[in-house]
């Protein structure tokens, strides 16, 4: 069934569209000329129209040029009479995706709907599929150059398309909710619902209340019938974060569900069946859990089909600078403010932060930074004190070495050019600032005294 609007000044004709179309389950508006299609365009969605070109006040040619810019995806056919060919061609240039010639029989129009329709989903089909392919081009949502990062996105790319059950495992702030979205926007369930679930919020009668629905008088409070979240994500996936927090009792129903494909509201009697992919993840080791019997054997193998590993920040160094101006772009849209760069003092304790709340923690930094920050620079000032802890630490220990190069001798120089690099890990770079000298001075000095 469709939805259609027919705009003509006849009135003979809307109802002789209207009873043809009807008659075929199709749900049929009309409009006796092109201003008043205008307002219903404003107020409903329609999946096609058709529209006479000769009308008094905004005539079919008009109508046409405004639907095609306002409302581009509709199929627009006009409706011309048989001398009026050459105004119909000029139609279909200016968009129309077809007409009909006046007189016309009842089947010329289900022939060109049914076109009409045909061309809708086709185009619909087409839309879908390039997003899919935008996704998957690099995973542009997903930033992380560095190989840990890469390697769970093969890993991804591997297994969405499956209809195996996914942990994704990873510390608070590594970004699991991103990667559960990631699987089922590069699944065959992409069009149907994506629903995240936070067990770790939930008590245990109402996490069972929301992922299971109730019926009206189950207990105190349950005043109507209420479809779960397991229903309402039927087709689609089911994300469970933190599934590591759930009582014993509730790690039995949740095993039932995913054994059964089916869950009992609480109060029922009735089973309800259901085509759920569960995607779940947490931040504790659930293996260990296991084994001090505080997660089901049964359900972490269930659960654990394939395991997704995601790195801490800190072990994905190289990723920072990028996830940086990528906050700093994001919010300085949000906050309506400009940005040439980050100064090198405040991108520095940056990376040498050990950033224990991970992606999160980061990006709850640079909105600070962003939001603080009065010139086109963000500078270590604008930065929240425990982002430059690290950094200032850091600072301190090394700060009597600095530029003693200057002033000491070879053995001491040699000595303080060896510790200094030890605390930068061999970078060289980073050990030329600390040591007040440039980097070509520090190469010749690491050749002068044979370091």
């Amino acid at each position: 069934m469709a939805k259609i609007l027919v705009v003509d000044d006849e009135e003979h004709m809307l109802k002789l569209f209207e009873k043809i179309l009807t008659k075929q389950g199709h749900d049929v508006r009309t409009a006796a000329n092109g201003t008043e299609a205008i307002s219903m365009l404003e107020e409903e969605s329609f999946d096609l129209m058709f529209s006479d070109l000769v009308m008094p006040d905004l005539g079919g040619m008009d109508l046409l040029k405004e639907v095609k810019t306002r409302y581009s995806d509709i199929p627009f056919i006009v409706i011309t009479a048989y001398g009026s060919i050459g105004s119909a061609v000029e139609a279909m240039k200016t968009g129309a995706f077809d007409y009909l010639t006046k007189p016309f029989r009842k089947d010329d129009i289900l022939l060109t709907v049914g076109k009409a329709l045909k061309y809708c989903e086709l185009s619909n089909e087409i839309k879908r599929l390039r997003e899919k392919l935008k996704d998957k081009d690099g995973f542009k949502k997903i930033i992380g150059k560095s190989k840990a990062m890469q390697d769970v996105l093969k890993l991804v790319a591997r297994v969405a398309n499956s209809q195996a059950t996914i942990l994704i495992q990873g510390e608070s702030g590594t970004g699991k909710e991103l990667i559960a979205r990631l699987i089922h926007n590069l699944s065959s369930r992409r069009d149907k619902p994506f629903i995240a679930v936070d067990c770790g919020v939930f008590p245990e009668h109402l996490l069972q209340s929301e992922l299971f629905g109730h019926v009206k008088g189950a207990f105190t409070g349950a005043v109507k019938d209420k479809k779960g979240l397991f229903i309402a994500a039927n087709n689609g996936t089911l994300f469970l974060d933190e599934i590591g927090t759930i009582s014993q009792p509730m790690q039995l129903n949740l095993l039932r569900m995913l054994q059964e494909k089916e869950v009992r509201p609480i109060g029922s009697i009735v089973s309800i069946k259901g085509d759920v992919r569960v995607v779940a993840a947490t931040n504790i080791d659930l293996e260990q859990a296991m084994h001090e019997g505080k997660f089901r054997r049964d359900l972490y193998y269930r659960l654990a089909v394939v395991i997704v590993d995601l790195p801490p920040l800190r072990e994905r160094k190289s990723d920072i600078a990028a996830l940086v101006y990528h906050f700093m772009q994001k919010y300085a849209v949000i906050y309506d403010k400009e940005f040439s760069d980050i100064m090198p003092e405040a991108m520095r304790a940056i990376m040498e932060n050990s950033w224990p709340g991970n992606v999160r923690e980061l990006e709850n930094v640079m909105e600070r930074a962003v939001l603080l920050s009065t010139g086109l620079l963000i500078d270590e000032a604008s930065l929240p004190l425990p982002a430059r802890q690290g950094m200032l630490y850091k600072t301190k220990q090394l700060r009597p070495l600095k530029n003693v190069i200057k002033t000491v001798g070879n053995e001491a120089e040699r000595k303080a050019i060896l510790k200094t690099l030890e605390k930068t890990r061999g970078n060289k770079t980073q050990a030329a600032r600390i040591l007040g000298i440039s980097r070509s001075s520090l190469y010749n000095k690491i050749c002068k005294l044979g370091i």
